[in-house]
C-alpha cells in the first residue's frame, strides 16, 4: 500500500490497514508526521476525539505513531508525490520529487487539504515582519506570554486562540469585519463574556488597514471600517488568521474526479473514479461529508478493507472486531 499524506487520518490509515496484514509506505511532503496538527497548532486542544476529553493536537500525533508502529510502516518525509502511473500485473506505481518509486497494488490518498499555506492580509510591508512580529501559526503558546496580541479573523481559529492567548498574554484584541463570529457557539460566547471583562477588546466591525513599526517590530495594528474610520492599537504581535490556501498540487493531475478542487468518491467504499486509488480525509467530498479527525478515522478503516479487496481477490476478508484479533503480528 502507497498512503499519501502523514497526517492523522493517513497515519490511523497505516493502523487499519495493519489490521487487515497491508504493508504500508507513507509519503508527506512534510519533515515530520502529523500533518496541520504538527506544523501548525500542536498545542491546539481537541475535543472531539472518542475516549479524550480534550487532547493536544501534537500528543494526538504521539498516540497514533504509537499506534502504527506495530506495523513496521516506511516513511518518506519530506517527499511530494509527483507521478502515478498503472504497471502490469495490477500495480501502480508513485514516484516522489526525490525521485523515490514505490509500487503498490492500491494507494490512499489522505492527504488533508493538501498543499497548504496561509492566507496573507493584503498589507503593504507584511513580509518585513512575517516570523518575527506576524504570525500565520502558533507553535508554542508560551513564546506569546505576556505579549500584546492582535488576533485577525473571525473563525474557530481566531476565536479558539483568542480564548487560549488571553490565559498568558498582556492583552489580547480581536479584529473582525463583523459583529458575529464564525466560530462555535459556546466559544463565541466566551470571547464576548472576556470582552465584557476587559480581558479581550473586540474591534469590530473592522478590518485590517495597516501596520505601524520598523525592523520586523511591529508597534501598532491599524485597522478601518468600510467607512473608512480608523482604529490604532498598539501590538507587539499580530496574528492574521485567514484560513489556508490549499492546493492538491500534482495529485490534481492523476484524472480524478474533482468537484471544488476536493476528490469525489464513493463513500460506502472510499473508492476514487480510478481504480486502484482510494481517498479519505479532508481531502474528499461527498454528499453528507463531515471534515472532522473523526469521520477520516471511519474513511480510513473502511479505505482498508476496500484495498484488500482489491490486494487479495482470491481471500475474502471475514471480519473481526480488534477485541477478538487483536493486533496481527507482522
Amino acid at each position: 500500500m502507497v498512503i499519501v499524506g502523514a497526517g492523522p487520518v493517513g497515519l490511523f490509515a497505516v493502523f487499519e490497514c495493519g489490521m487487515v496484514r497491508l504493508h504500508c509506505h507513507v509519503i508527506d511532503v512534510l519533515d515530520d508526521a502529523g500533518g496541520q496538527c504538527a506544523a501548525l497548532y500542536p498545542e491546539k486542544p481537541i475535543y472531539d476525539v472518542p475516549g479524550f476529553p480534550r487532547i493536544e493536537a501534537a500528543e494526538l500525533i504521539v498516540r497514533l505513531k504509537a499506534q502504527a508502529a506495530p506495523f513496521r510502516p516506511v516513511y518518506h518525509l519530506g517527499e511530494q508525490v509527483q507521478a502515478l502511473e498503472p504497471l502490469g500485473g495490477g500495480y501502480l506505481q508513485v514516484t516522489t520529487s526525490r525521485g523515490t518509486t514505490v509500487r503498490a497494488k492500491a494507494v490512499i490518498i489522505a492527504a488533508g487539504v493538501g498543499a497548504f499555506g496561509p492566507n496573507r492580509p493584503p498589507l503593504p510591508g507584511i513580509e518585513a515582519y512575517e516570523g518575527k512580529s506576524v504570525f500565520y501559526y502558533v507553535t508554542q503558546r508560551e513564546n506569546f506570554r505576556g505579549k500584546r496580541i492582535v488576533i485577525a479573523g473571525g473563525g474557530d481559529t481566531a476565536v479558539d486562540w483568542a480564548l487560549s492567548l488571553a490565559e498568558i498574554a498582556a492583552h489580547v484584541s480581536v479584529i473582525h469585519r463583523r459583529n458575529r463570529f464564525r466560530a462555535a457557539p459556546e466559544s463565541e460566547a466566551r470571547l464576548k463574556e472576556l470582552a465584557k471583562t476587559g480581558k479581550i477588546d473586540l474591534v469590530v466591525p473592522y478590518q485590517l488597514h495597516g501596520l505601524e513599526g520598523a525592523d520586523g517590530t511591529l508597534k501598532a495594528v491599524i485597522a478601518a471600517t468600510l467607512d473608512g474610520v480608523q482604529q490604532r492599537t498598539e501590538a507587539d504581535v499580530l496574528l492574521p488568521f485567514f484560513g489556508l490556501s490549499m492546493s492538491l498540487g500534482p495529485i490534481a493531475e492523476w484524472e480524478l474526479a474533482l468537484q471544488h478542487n476536493q476528490i469525489a468518491i464513493d463513500a460506502s467504499t472510499t473508492a476514487t473514479s480510478r481504480p486502484g486509488i482510494f481517498a479519505i480525509g479532508d481531502v474528499v467530498t461527498y454528499p453528507g461529508k463531515l471534515k472532522l479527525i473523526l469521520t477520516g478515522f471511519a474513511e480510513a478503516a473502511i479505505a482498508a478493507r476496500s484495498a484488500y479487496a482489491l490486494v487479495h481477490p482470491e481471500t475474502p476478508l471475514h471480519f473481526e472486531y480488534s477485541t477478538t484479533s487483536g493486533v496481527p503480528s507482522v
